[in-house]
């Protein structure tokens, strides 16, 4: 019996000692993390940004086996990471570039090197945390489609069963104009179980109307529509903005069209065409009668009168 209660004892300490061993890694992987977050905050001068030698602190893999069990804690930190480098990225380019335009279908002048390395990392340490998929779906091909097929064919490998990863993928190759690619993918992420209905019918769509604008406001309004991700959300908002921006202003080229043939001479302001612009039911400006873009600011009239163009102060992306 001694012998009996003795053993007993001896375990009970050893699970005691194994549990409080294993709280304390947990603790002091957690202040390790904590304060390499907080130490890197404090220190600018560490090359995430505006650096002409931008490097990654770590590569994917070196990253995954030093983070051992905090792989989804380090995940969100890379993956923070990669918002802030991009938003750092555009506030230098605003305070650099006052009133110039920033064209969301080529941000290569952002100079965003590091960014696929930072989501790599992030999909890495984390295959299934699906928000750095979508955000490189939406940043990576306006300036390195590449990258951006290669993680989300990363993602589709890891995640099989996931079909908005499909979903990405065929819109990054509806952005590359390869629309039989598009097509092909959407069609694979449609016969997935719990795909929505409308994402086979995208397959149709994109052979039959691939470069349209009506094509292009369905693919961005689904992004949108299946989207969790607010600065994702806000990015296709803008883009929903630049389908609509970019119909009126083909609108306004007719009117500005059928006035120079009648009148051999460009409107002199857009009060010489307000009949035909109300006609089209767009929302004029009270004070001068000119059409405002979808973010309410009143379009341009250009070259003398017979062009339109966007304000550089609009939110509307330029095109």
């Amino acid at each position: 019996m001694t012998g009996q209660h003795s053993s007993k004892t001896h375990a009970t300490f050893s699970n005691r000692g194994r549990t409080v061993a294993l709280c304390s890694v947990i603790l002091l992987g957690s202040l390790g993390v904590t304060l390499l977050a907080n130490w890197i905050d404090k220190h600018p001068s560490i090359p995430v940004i505006g650096s002409a030698q931008e490097e990654l602190y770590l590569k994917a893999p070196t990253a995954k086996r030093l983070s051992l069990a905090f792989n989804g804690l380090a995940a969100d930190w890379y993956w923070m990471r990669s918002l802030q480098y991009v938003g750092r990225k555009t506030l230098n380019f605003q305070e650099t570039h006052p009133g110039q335009m920033m064209s969301l279908d080529d941000l290569g002048f952002l100079d965003l090197r590091v960014l696929p390395a930072l989501l790599r990392v992030s999909t890495t340490l984390d295959p299934q945390f699906m928000a750095p998929y979508e955000y490189g779906a939406m940043i990576l091909p306006t300036f390195n489609g590449d990258e951006a097929i290669a993680l989300l064919n990363y993602g589709i490998q890891q995640n099989p069963d996931k079909w908005r990863l499909y979903q990405h993928l065929g819109y990054v190759y509806w952005q590359r104009h390869e629309y039989q690619k598009a097509a092909a993918i959407y069609g694979r992420g449609g016969k997935l179980p719990g795909a929505p209905g409308w994402l086979a019918e995208m397959d149709a769509r994109m052979l039959a109307e691939g470069g349209s604008l009506q094509s292009a406001r369905q693919t961005y309004r689904h992004l949108y529509d299946e989207s969790n991700d607010d600065q994702v959300r806000q990015l296709l908002l803008r883009r929903l903005m630049q389908v609509d921006s970019l119909e009126q202003r083909e609108l306004i080229r007719r009117v500005l069209n059928d006035y120079s043939t009648r009148f051999k001479r460009c409107p002199a302001s857009w009060k010489d065409i307000a009949a035909p612009l109300r006609a089209l039911r767009l929302p004029l400006d009270a004070n001068n009668g000119a059409p405002l873009d979808p973010a309410g600011t009143p379009y341009l009239l250009t070259s003398d009168g017979c062009q339109v163009d966007l304000d550089p102060r609009s939110q509307v992306p330029y095109r």
